[in-house]
């Protein structure tokens, strides 16, 4: 089966053409990376051994565009602990930090007596149609998902399931959560605001918090898209799995008009 990445060495990948951005066909779309680097933080993990802790919170900064060449991923400890613990994963491209993700792991414990204020669930995927995102976006990686909306798309507003054939990385088991967010970037295309042909309005960074680990290999986008009226842009969406919500996801746009 095709994958998003190869693995060349330890803590180095090469991007698949199935990466291939959508603001530049030539540039890896961050979503597949956001996944890679989960997995990356959980190899590190699991290479100290079995601790119970799980990723509750991951943000990336995106320092620059990463071209489809080869890369290397660096993890550490910033703040150890037994119930908490922060982590830094950085993405190095052409000799220069190209992401920057911090991701909190935390202790589970059962507090299902207490577990509330939580959204609905949305309607199952099979229950609604496909949406060929790609007559709106160009780029490689966009052809490898299947996009079911159930609201919309309309301007700004849109919720929807996506999910994709493809692997995360060639010949190596990743988790469920690593495949999940792998698909989480999406959210700032499937609510357009404005056509892409004419306004610009990609992301600086991306905020993940999650108050349970996903299941499953649908991912729910209940995203609404702001642009605001100096350049600057938020699009915030609400993360479901089968069985209802998991958290949430904040991205910074800046907006500025398709220069012609």
């Amino acid at each position: 089966m095709i994958s998003y990445f190869e693995r060349t060495g330890a803590g180095r990948f090469r991007p698949t053409a199935a990466t291939g951005g959508a603001w530049a066909v030539d540039e890896q779309h961050i979503a597949p990376m956001t996944g890679l680097i989960v997995h990356a933080v959980e190899r590190f993990a699991a290479d100290r051994g079995a601790d119970g802790l799980v990723v509750a919170r991951v943000t990336m900064d995106i320092l620059g565009v990463l071209k489809l060449d080869e890369f290397e991923i660096t993890v550490e400890t910033v703040r150890p602990g037994r119930t908490i613990e922060l982590v830094e994963a950085v993405v190095t491209a052409r000799g220069r930090a190209a992401v920057r993700a911090r991701v909190w792991r935390m202790a589970q414990l059962d507090t299902a007596a207490v577990a509330g204020g939580q959204p609905a669930a949305l309607p199952a995927p099979e229950a609604v149609p496909g949406w060929a995102m790609s007559d709106a976006w160009p780029g490689e990686f966009i052809t490898t998902l299947d996009v079911r909306p159930i609201a919309g798309p309309a301007p700004g507003r849109t919720t929807a399931w996506v999910s994709t054939r493809l692997d995360l990385l060639a010949g190596e088991p990743v988790s469920e959560l690593a495949r999940f967010l792998a698909l989480v970037d999406t959210a700032n295309g499937i609510a357009v605001r404005e056509s892409p042909k004419e306004w610009l309005f990609p992301n600086l960074d991306l905020t993940i918090h999650l108050h349970r680990q996903p299941r499953g290999e649908w991912v729910g986008l209940d995203t609404t898209v702001i642009f605001g009226a100096a350049g600057h842009g938020l699009t915030s969406t609400t993360l479901h799995d089968r069985q209802g919500p998991v958290g949430r996801a904040e991205q910074i746009l800046t907006v500025r008009p398709t220069p012609h």
